[in-house]
């Protein structure tokens, strides 16, 4: 399974965080609030989306 989320949403949800260290996104990389992101079932476990 994989989950989809959005730059917008881990904001929202407060995992923003973890989805940089997760994504390797570096502080001057341009991010946009609709960019997506692939979560593997572990790392959405990880993030609390699934238990």
């Amino acid at each position: 399974m994989k989950m989809i989320i959005t730059q917008q949403e881990a904001m929202e949800k407060g995992v923003w965080k973890e989805v940089v260290r997760i994504f390797g996104v570096a502080q001057e990389d341009e991010v946009w609030p609709n960019e997506t992101y692939i979560l593997t079932e572990e790392q959405a476990r990880q993030l609390g989306f699934i238990s």
